[in-house]
């Protein structure tokens, strides 16, 4: 393993994946934080000494230092904070609980992200938190995606101006929808509360992009890359929608 690394949470999930793999392409090791063990030990194998699993649950506060005790003598170029929330239905039928424990997971998770590293961050690190476009376009059938992406969004601009005269800087990428299985799940829930077919809910999602398209996981993980970038601390702060021009405001 090298001294730098890179520590993606949700490492093992469908886009985590895809941006673990992009990552060791680009000589980093990585550092792949999720509760699924069997799902990390595959990813060890498949990408042998470049990646390393680390068992921990980003709910949770004693996440922070199971992360810590990985990053002994490392630097961190770059953390990915990209856990999936339970998809929990829409407005009028999710559970309060489930509100929080996708804030838990998406927020405050990248908070405990944070500390964990950041006693191994130098200058031009990257704090990425992968979000999605329900926080910027608000859907009644996805409460848990909106809410807790919408305040993802506001947590990413304040770690900006608190890292930023360390010369660590942090970006949002807001993808979406992405073509995985969880968007699957969400697209079922719609179609039962319309009273359509899956195959219906999923060509007119596509019909709301100007390319008539849906985000796939390796553009998400092509983004991720591209902020490894030094020419990338322009984009300190913001929010890069990742839509296939989904959205219609402004800015």
């Amino acid at each position: 393993m090298t001294n730098e690394v890179a520590v993606v949470v949700g490492a093992s999930g469908a886009i985590g994946t895809t941006i673990t793999a992009e990552l060791v392409n680009s000589r980093l090791t990585v550092i792949g934080v999720g509760r699924d063990g069997a799902a990390l030990a595959a990813m060890e194998v498949a990408h042998g000494e470049h990646f390393r699993g680390c068992i921990a649950d980003i709910s949770r506060d004693d996440s922070i230092e199971i992360i810590r005790n990985h990053l002994v003598e490392r630097t961190v170029a770059m953390v990915v904070h990209a856990p999936g929330v339970p998809v929990a239905g829409g407005v009028k039928s999710v559970a309060t609980e489930a509100l929080v424990a996708a804030c838990n997971v998406k927020v405050a998770g990248l908070l405990r992200l944070v500390r964990a590293c950041e006693q191994a961050f130098r200058p031009g690190s990257r704090i990425v938190a992968i979000g999605g476009h329900y926080g910027f376009e608000p859907s009644p059938y996805a409460a848990t995606a909106g809410v807790a992406n919408a305040a993802l969004a506001n947590m990413v601009r304040q770690l900006s101006w608190a890292f930023g005269s360390s010369g660590v800087t942090s970006h949002l990428l807001a993808p979406g929808p992405a073509d995985t299985d969880r968007l699957r799940q969400v697209l079922r829930d719609r179609a039962a509360l319309n009273g359509t077919r899956i195959e219906e809910e999923v060509a007119a999602m596509r019909a709301d992009s100007a390319l008539g398209a849906l985000t796939e996981p390796r553009q998400v993980a092509w983004a991720v890359k591209m902020l490894l970038a030094p020419e990338a601390d322009a984009l300190a702060g913001s929010s890069l929608m990742l839509d296939a021009g989904r959205r219609r405001g402004l800015p």
